[in-house]
């Protein structure tokens, strides 16, 4: 008994320590950030907020208007590559998509939603071991199971299954 304890002890350090802090957490990050740093957060460019609201009302070349002038400012936002990398696959240019995630995951290589989303473009290209290897990937990166790779993974089968006629698509969400 005093065993089981002192693992379930072990396991709630583990986890807690593993938690991102609540500042990134709450960010949201263009569908999964991955581990960002511990500094200080920055405040919010009002055209990554307005572009957020943009993505939300599928809007994209609104939102790729609005969050190029954010890349601009900050070379170094992760999140608002991935986005623009969203709406540009959303709005029907995955090939155009694919650089900006690499963009994004050069930036944060632990980026989950850069993950799924460039996976999810590669199958739209019909790209399969690419996809894969995104997967593969964000199954390191969750530890617990995670949206990001499941909704990757669903969509892969979907893919395999079909022979490659079920594809993710634009403006699906």
């Amino acid at each position: 008994m005093k065993r089981c304890v002192v693992a379930l002890c072990t396991l709630l350090a583990f986890l807690l320590a593993s938690a991102p802090p609540p500042a990134i957490a709450a960010g949201g990050g263009g569908g999964g950030g991955g581990g960002g740093d511990s500094t200080a957060a920055k405040p919010m460019d009002p055209d990554y907020k307005a572009a957020e609201t943009a993505i939300k009302a599928r809007d994209f070349p609104s939102a790729m208007r609005l969050l190029q002038g954010v890349v601009t400012r900050d070379g170094t936002n992760a999140d608002a590559y991935n986005w623009l990398a969203y709406a540009t696959r959303k709005n029907g240019d995955p090939a155009s998509a694919i650089p900006i995630y690499e963009k994004a995951l050069s930036i944060d290589p632990e980026h989950r939603g850069a993950h799924e989303y460039i996976g999810e473009a590669y199958l739209q290209l019909n790209d399969l071991p690419r996809a894969k290897a995104h997967l593969a990937r964000l199954d390191k990166l969750c530890f617990l199971p995670c949206s990001e790779y499941r909704d990757l993974k669903k969509a892969v089968e979907a893919y395999e299954k079909s022979g490659g006629t079920v594809k993710p698509t634009a403006a699906k969400d």
